[in-house]
């Protein structure tokens, strides 16, 4: 994955959220802090998630805008926001989100990119037990 995804200032590893939406806000508040999206990017995640889910299994959900909110993404980013204390994901707990924001059909390539290292265990395990930024930058560039 291309290292100017990931701004370590939207790597937040010790959230608590109240929910599901709790959770994709604080993911989209973390794009908005990079200046990645504007601000309407937040909503356009919470619609996506009402239309489905974006919980890919163990302990991971990868939250992101509908295709109408590509016009509010200023530059392709990713952020992970690690809730140690989980949040329920539609009755899955969820402990790291992997937010994306991406112009065009960059987002194909960032959930290609991910998925390859989600569906390595040793990786996805080190990701979800993240303690420091450094850790996550290494492990997804």
């Amino acid at each position: 994955m291309r290292d100017d995804l990931l701004d370590p200032r939207a790597v937040l590893l010790h959230e608590r959220a109240a929910d599901r939406d709790d959770a994709i806000r604080r993911c989209g508040r973390a794009l908005v802090d990079v200046g990645a999206v504007a601000e309407p990017y937040i909503e356009a995640m919470l619609e996506r998630e009402q239309t489905i889910s974006t919980y890919v299994g163990e302990g991971v959900a990868i939250p992101h805008g509908t295709a109408a909110a590509k016009e509010v993404v200023r530059h392709d980013a990713i952020c992970v926001v690690r809730f140690p204390d989980g949040v329920d994901w539609g009755g899955e707990p969820v402990t790291l989100c992997v937010g994306i924001a991406a112009k065009n059909d960059g987002h194909v390539r960032l959930l290609a990119a991910l998925a390859d290292i989600l569906l390595d265990p040793d990786r996805a395990r080190t990701l979800r037990e993240a303690t420091e930024v450094g850790q996550v930058i290494k492990e997804l560039t």
